[in-house]
């Protein structure tokens, strides 16, 4: 294998064998802790614009059962890739995904320091290259809402048959959130972040999801008045990203976090009934408690560690947001009552509006 270097802008450099892709790329580079779910990771959306980094140490040792999605990270830092998985749903090898995808990897990182870095500096961006002699680093900023256009779908896409319709505001959802939904017998349509609400409106929902998805959220103040307008008129769920939207659409401000909570054991605690729950993490950036207007909108659930909030209700209206991921899979499954408290919205929906 050839050999490849990660060129961090604060002067650090990484060397490593290069596989997968051979382009040269840049990007935030992030870590995350989890020790299983490895092609959840790869393929999550969310990862758009970033250079995702594993610290467990073996990765791809069980292969890759869904070969036909894309890895949306721009590369890939692993300290040691199994190149003979062995698992009898194996489909592809993650070297072939990565072929697929057009992304390129380093392997045999010292990827513990490489966290430990990261967690030194804070925000770190970094390029893959080949040649790591007069590596400069563009100090332009990524354009999130292009990140968000490259990870959202071209169309509608409607799936199952249920009593109530949740359409779900495409920012970069992953399958397992589709997955819950069916599970308690609902029909849900997709639509394409940049929907209006009167075209929302059109499809007559009962609820709204609004997604996950990659990006700084403060620089997609386009979409907010969507936001706020569904929140207005819909019982609302909004995980990940749609968490830090809602909470914009209503004045709160928000934060990038020095390092970003990823992996699968951040303790989160439920205010109103005092439990604690483990949960499974993607993010960077963090809502500001003190900005938020107590008169709309209350913390429901804060991180056990860095008290950071990670999820909101509405005063009176049925609008529920949370930071972590309730459809974790793999990963903690303690909060996946999120989702049934969304139906009990659904059910319930006509004691908390005059009908749009």
């Amino acid at each position: 294998m050839a050999k490849g270097y990660l060129c961090l802008e604060t002067g650090e450099v990484f060397e490593g064998d290069w596989v997968g892709e051979k382009k040269e790329v840049t990007g935030e580079v992030i870590f995350n802790t989890s020790m299983t779910g490895f092609e959840e990771l790869l393929t999550d959306p969310s990862h758009k614009g970033q250079i995702l980094t594993f610290t467990y140490p073996l990765i791809g040792n069980g292969g890759i059962y869904h070969k036909d999605q894309p890895i949306h990270a721009e590369a890939v830092v692993v300290g040691e890739l199994c190149a003979s998985p062995s698992h009898y749903q194996t489909d592809v090898q993650i070297e072939e995904m990565l072929h697929q995808s057009g992304v390129p990897a380093l392997v045999n990182i010292d990827t513990r320091s490489l966290a430990k870095t990261i967690r030194k500096h804070g925000i770190v961006t970094g390029q893959l290259t080949s040649n790591p002699s007069g590596v400069a680093i563009s100090e332009e900023k990524p354009d999130s809402l292009a990140f968000v256009q490259d990870v959202t779908v071209e169309r509608n896409k409607t799936y199952g048959n249920g009593l109530f319709h949740v359409v779900l505001v495409d920012f970069g959802y992953k399958k397992a959130i589709i997955d819950k939904l069916l599970e308690h017998n609902l029909r849900v349509t997709i639509v394409p972040f940049n929907t209006s609400f009167d075209t929302i409106k059109l499809l007559s929902p009962d609820g709204i999801l609004i997604s996950n998805g990659p990006g700084n959220p403060a620089e997609m103040a386009s979409v907010l008045p969507m936001v706020r307008a569904v929140c207005q008129a819909y019982p609302v769920l909004g995980l990940g990203l749609g968490h830090q939207l809602i909470a914009q659409a209503f004045g709160a401000k928000i934060k990038k976090m020095r390092a970003g909570h990823r992996g699968g054991n951040y303790p989160v605690k439920n205010l109103e009934n005092g439990k604690v729950y483990i949960t499974a993490q993607n993010h960077g950036y963090e809502v500001l408690e003190k900005s938020l207007n107590k008169e709309e909108l209350t913390v429901h659930y804060r991180n056990v560690n860095d008290r950071s909030v990670e999820g909101l209700k509405h005063v009176y209206l049925p609008i529920e947001t949370v930071q972590f991921q309730p459809e974790a899979q793999p990963g903690p499954q303690d909060t996946a009552y999120i989702f049934h408290s969304f139906y009990q919205q659904l059910e319930a929906k006509g004691d908390a509006y005059v009908k749009v």
